[in-house]
């Protein structure tokens, strides 16, 4: 059996749809099993042990015409497979186009209005209500294709080289470690940088034998940097030092994350690490922390949550500002007085 998944961005959402992956392949161990996937992100399901392999979706190539002969290529591919089962699980018109062009013996997606994806498919799949969680959704696919939903996978397995190369470059003195992620892909997203530093030099003094990891992509630097003021002996800036299985493996070695609504909080999830999820413009129970939404922080604003990439408050960003670093504070000490 050959089965095609589509889903293809962004990083926490490729994260959420994991648990699909994890229980065909315990219902079907003998599948094989593609994950088509923006190149961008493709490294962090490259040796992934219930892949076949990983199909490489050149987004921003193949908008110019000069690269097309690829994507035909690509498509051409994906044809000679001869799929029994593709999975759209990214519903735009362009994934359920590829999907289509796929030409498998059956076509299952998500049942979204945004693009006319649904349209491709031979099955869609409905949210159930609009606040059914992401992670959720993606699972009702698979009772339509008779596999059971339960908890019993590892969401992501352990990357054995990565995590030695880790260990060897900050080996363990016993330390804890808390991760922050203070970029987010909106700017409205973003808890300010500076309400970092103020819990990081708060938590530096009722913890002083725990460790911050900074993590965020290349554009995050100036970011880290100013968070890392605050505390230079406890902080490590590893914003844009790691790749995607480093920060994984990192997330891994923490105990806890305080993060903005972005994919590493994600990943922290599906490794089961606590979570306390910085909300503003974004709605947790579509896209938070799955399984700890208790986690999430976010203030009662008549706006919120917009689901707006800009803030057209009275007071712009409040919803992110007004969460004081001394509210967050006395959630991280609680944990760490459990």
């Amino acid at each position: 059996m050959k089965i095609l998944i589509l889903k293809p961005s962004s990083l926490g959402d490729v994260i959420q749809a994991l648990p699909v992956l994890r229980l065909l392949k315990q219902r079907h161990p003998l599948a094989q099993v593609y994950w088509w996937i923006d190149s961008a992100l493709a490294p962090l399901l490259q040796n992934d042990p219930d892949l076949a392999g990983v199909v490489p979706f050149e987004r921003k190539r193949w908008a110019k015409p000069r690269h097309w002969p690829e994507m035909f290529r690509s498509i051409r591919w994906l044809r000679e497979q001869h799929f029994d089962l593709v999975i759209d699980l990214q519903c735009l018109a362009r994934s359920g186009a590829f999907a289509w062009l796929a030409n498998g013996e059956s076509l299952i997606g998500l049942d979204e209005v945004r693009e006319g994806a649904r349209g491709f498919y031979d099955v869609a799949v409905p949210r159930r209500t609009y606040h059914t969680h992401a992670v959720d959704w993606y699972l009702a696919v698979l009772p339509r294709l008779g596999v059971p939903v339960h908890q019993n996978f590892v969401w992501l397995p352990e990357h054995a080289p990565t995590a030695a190369a880790l260990r060897a470059r900050w080996p363990d003195d016993g330390s804890q470690w808390i991760a922050l992620q203070p970029g987010a892909r909106w700017l409205n997203k973003r808890w300010p940088a500076e309400h970092f530093a103020a819990l990081v030099r708060a938590l530096a003094a009722d913890l002083p034998d725990v460790r911050f990891a900074i993590l965020g992509g290349q554009d995050d630097r100036e970011l880290g940097a100013t968070i890392a003021l605050a505390a230079p002996g406890q902080c490590v800036n590893l914003c844009g030092a790691t790749t995607l299985p480093e920060m994984i493996e990192w997330l891994r070695r923490c105990d806890l994350m305080v993060t903005n609504d972005t994919g590493p909080m994600h990943a922290a999830a599906a490794l089961h690490k606590p979570v306390i999820g910085l909300f503003g413009p974004t709605e947790p129970r579509r896209t938070g922390p799955y399984g700890q939404l208790e986690n999430c922080l976010r203030l009662d604003l008549p706006c919120a949550p917009c689901m707006k990439s800009e803030c057209h408050y009275v007071n712009p960003e409040e919803c992110l500002r007004g969460l004081s670093p001394a509210l967050v504070r006395t959630r991280v000490l609680a944990f760490f007085q459990r």
